[in-house]
C-alpha cells in the first residue's frame, strides 16, 4: 500500500501547534471591507484556533 499524500494546499492554509490544535487566518478580511467597521476588521486579523468540527477534516488532508 503506498503513503498517503498529503494536500500540499491544506498545509499552506494552517498551522499546526505542539499540542495538535490546528491555526488556521480568520475569514472576511479578503474584500467588501468598506462596509465593514475599523473594530471589526481589526479583530479579524490574526490566527484562529479551528472549529472542532472542522478539525478531524483538515487533519485528514494533512495526513495526521
Amino acid at each position: 500500500m503506498p503513503k498517503m499524500k498529503s494536500h500540499t494546499g491544506m498545509g499552506k492554509r494552517v498551522k499546526v501547534t505542539g499540542k495538535g490544535k490546528i491555526l488556521a487566518e480568520q475569514a472576511g478580511k479578503r474584500h467588501l471591507l468598506e462596509g465593514k467597521s475599523s473594530r471589526r476588521t481589526r479583530r479579524l486579523t490574526g490566527t484562529v484556533e479551528v472549529s472542532k468540527a472542522d478539525a478531524p477534516r483538515i487533519k485528514k488532508l494533512l495526513g495526521r
